[in-house]
């Protein structure tokens, strides 16, 4: 899941300050992690410590108050009440890539990210971008090749992977939704040389950057079979040591 931690890391500077072009440093100053990485080191350490979910995310949620949460959720983690929200924002895949690596058969990664989701983002777009997400990350690591990934998410979630990026990135904006990130983080991810390039595309989309590149990254990370180094080194110095701890327990369980 360091692959979408990273991308969050890298994406943070431009959430708000759009950027449609790959050449930018990909660290700087501000590069911070965001709620992507909190509720995505949430996910693993439900995983890991088998505990549900919405109990793990309104911990870390509660912990880290001023990570950037939505406007609903951060409702919620202060909340008694546990239900869902109907929500069909990218919150729901921005977290999800622990799930894609911990389980081993596509009925179990479908389950558990529907599991994942549903606790907040009960609505089918919410649900639905958790599933796509988590499936392309397990058939990536379980080595499909990116045509037989695209067919098995364009076939299964009626996603169109069939448009560009190129085609994408003129009209492209802030949105917030599965369905319109999601795909486009997979297409990120699709066109992508290598991780570092992945990541560049998807930020180069002008959107809401760090997700999508959160989304794509974990993806990523599970095709290429890791991170460079000199990324993951970065990215570890602005995490806090608890986050580190439940990033290389997990690693080490599920490889």
């Amino acid at each position: 899941m360091i692959g979408a931690i990273a991308g969050d890391v890298i994406g943070s500077v431009f959430e708000h300050f759009a950027i449609k072009s790959t050449q930018f440093p990909l660290f700087s100053g501000f590069s911070r992690f965001t709620d992507d990485t909190v509720l995505t080191v949430a996910i693993a350490d439900s995983i890991l410590k088998k505990i549900d979910y919405a109990t793990s995310l309104k911990t870390f949620g509660l912990k880290y108050p001023n990570a950037g949460y939505g406007a609903s959720f951060f409702r919620w983690i202060h909340s008694t009440d546990s239900r869902p929200y109907n929500s069909w924002g990218n919150g729901s895949a921005m977290r999800v890539s622990p799930v894609g690596f911990a389980f081993n058969s596509i009925e179990d990664v479908l389950n558990e990210a529907k599991k994942s989701a549903e606790v907040t983002h009960n609505h089918p777009e919410g649900i639905k971008g958790a599933q796509a997400t988590a499936l392309a990350a397990f058939l990536a690591r379980s080595g499909k090749s990116k045509a037989a990934i695209k067919q098995e998410i364009s076939e299964r979630f009626a996603y169109n992977l069939d448009r560009t990026l190129d085609e994408i990135r003129p009209y492209y904006g802030f949105d917030i939704s599965c369905q319109g990130s999601v795909p486009e983080a997979i297409i990120a991810f699709l066109e992508g040389k290598n991780f570092e390039d992945t990541i560049r595309k998807g930020i180069a989309l002008g959107g809401d950057s760090d997700t999508i590149s959160c989304i794509a990254g974990g993806i990523a990370q599970a095709y290429y079979q890791g991170v460079p180094q000199e990324i993951v080194s970065d990215v570890r110095t602005r995490l806090p040591e608890e986050f580190l701890l439940i990033i290389d327990e997990f690693s080490t369980k599920y490889g």
